[in-house]
């Protein structure tokens, strides 16, 4: 074993005159040629800042959102259920998967999935194979700052209001096209007419949407006016009309008119204000007359204290001419 190492050794090591060298072996190493490209060829490459990110497109991706008229970021999934929940929400009834395909111009296996994925999370309700919105939108919409801060201000003076006039009332915002009630409060008595929270109404045959729209310039009244979408038994109305029945409300502050959905219901709407004078909500109540032997406050009485409330609404909310 030791003559072994040694001759191993031997032959590792090349003996001078001085110390031993230790020579590692050789080993062969294999290069491939790269191609060489010509100077300038490659551009100098720098960071992207994240703000600039959107602005740049890359030539195929330009083609593409030219060829295809549709944006860049697009998100198909998205945009599928986007579409459900629009469609339903102009529905006055329940669809089935059919139903919605059709609408939508969309195969059924196409929105399957998605219908399961938003009755899973709740923003559709299934009955018998035939969906429905669910109030999850109207829910996350009140969990928004300004309908929760106004929605909070006005639910007590509006149980003043219902207690002293002894009718319902509730309070009315603009959402795309439409007008939603957003708080509601019955009256004290055993009868009572009022309207769901979460009701949506139309714009243009409603003391509440006359209000909403006489208390804007020029220019947003028209923006509400085209996107105006139209509510099941909506009466047709002429523009001239209509626009004269604006500036009335406009001029006397306040809207009082005869309910065009149900007989015997005399509609009081009055504006609440906000800070820069800017129009946040309309306060309604649906006046029914008793004809028993009790007595409750008048028409006239009741208009009154709609305006005394919808004046101090006005104020909490940070207005400071109106109604003063």
């Amino acid at each position: 074993m030791e003559s072994f190492m040694k001759k191993y050794f031997m032959n590792k090591m090349d003996f001078s005159s001085k110390s031993p060298t230790i020579r590692p072996q050789k080993r062969t190493v294999f290069a491939i040629p790269l191609p060489i490209a010509p100077r300038n060829a490659m551009p100098r490459t720098r960071k992207i800042n994240p703000a600039e990110a959107p602005a740049i497109q890359t030539a195929a991706d330009h083609e593409e959102e030219s060829a295809s008229g549709k944006t860049r970021y697009a998100a198909p999934a998205l945009d599928k259920g986007l579409d459900i929940l629009e469609l339903l929400s102009r529905s006055e009834q329940m669809l089935t998967l059919n139903q919605i395909s059709r609408q939508l111009g969309r195969s059924v296996t196409e929105i399957f999935r998605m219908v399961v994925t938003l009755e899973q999370r709740g923003y559709l309700v299934a009955d018998n194979d035939h969906y429905r919105l669910s109030l999850k939108l109207f829910e996350l919409a009140h969990h928004h700052q300004p309908i929760r801060s106004l929605v909070s201000t006005a639910l007590p003076h509006m149980r003043e209001l219902a207690n002293r006039a002894m009718q319902s009332t509730h309070l009315t915002v603009y959402e795309a096209g439409r007008v939603i009630v957003v708080a509601q409060v019955d009256s004290p008595e055993r009868w009572a007419f009022g309207l769901k929270v979460g009701a949506l109404v139309s714009l243009t045959d409603t003391a509440s949407g006359h209000v909403l729209l006489a208390f804007r310039d020029e220019a947003e009244r028209a923006g509400m006016l085209a996107a105006h979408v139209r509510m099941d038994g909506e009466q047709e109305i002429e523009t001239a009309q209509l626009m004269r029945q604006i500036e009335d409300t406009r001029k006397r502050g306040h809207s009082r008119m005869e309910s065009r959905q149900i007989r015997g219901v005399i509609n009081l709407s009055y504006p609440v204000m906000g800070a820069n004078n800017r129009m946040l909500a309309a306060l309604n109540v649906p006046y029914i007359e008793r004809i028993d032997k009790k007595v409750n406050p008048s028409l006239d009485e009741v208009q009154g204290i709609v305006q005394e409330v919808s004046a101090r609404l006005s104020r909490l909310m940070g207005d400071s001419s109106f109604g003063s």
